[in-house]
């Protein structure tokens, strides 16, 4: 049997993808390990102000794992070939993920109100930490719903079946990283004051 050039491609971009995703992946954890160690360092500054957490990153943490379930979810049912299944799932994991994004800003508002603002006069190098990890989780949260539109996409365009799922399986994937690095973080806050 004589193999095209596009089986080829497709081929190597099977094999290549989930590497490349996770060498992306490693270098995302240690950014967040190096935020999280200036983190530690800062605390035994004598303007360290020690609070609570907002009550929305706990909503917001909910979220996201349940997003992560929906999503696990999605890529069972397409195993089955259950498009319908499919789609209520990824649908699902989409709400869930723009409901996590909504309570993170809650979350700042809450800070806000309490006066731990980011950045000014008024800043508290906690304040600063927390809301810019935050900030920094939040923007692979939205490569992560970008991921997740894509995966949409191509999957109410036919692309994904039983015997072709990777790019649903590779927005898997990425979507479980950023939901263990949240938990990672969230339970870092709340831990380390």
């Amino acid at each position: 049997m004589k193999v095209t050039l596009e089986q080829e491609y497709k081929q190597a971009k099977r094999t290549s993808a989930k590497p490349m995703l996770w060498v992306s992946m490693i270098s995302m954890t240690m950014m967040f390990a190096g935020l999280t160690s200036a983190y530690v360092v800062s605390r035994k500054r004598a303007d360290w102000v020690s609070f609570d957490l907002p009550n929305a990153f706990y909503i917001s943490t909910l979220l996201i794992l349940i997003s992560s379930i929906t999503f696990f979810l999605a890529k069972h049912f397409i195993k089955k070939d259950n498009r319908q299944l499919t789609s209520v799932f990824l649908l699902s994991t989409l709400i869930l993920g723009i409901g996590f994004v909504f309570f993170q800003f809650e979350g700042f508002n809450q800070l806000f109100d309490a006066g731990f603002v980011f950045a000014g006069a008024q800043s508290t190098v906690k304040s600063s930490f927390i809301i810019g990890i935050s900030l920094a989780h939040i923007a692979h949260i939205a490569a992560g719903l970008i991921v997740l539109f894509v995966v949409l996409f191509n999957h109410f365009n036919h692309k994904y079946s039983s015997k072709d799922s990777l790019g649903l399986e590779l927005g898997a994937i990425f979507w479980h990283f950023v939901d263990i690095l949240w938990i990672y973080l969230f339970l870092f806050f709340y831990f380390i004051r």
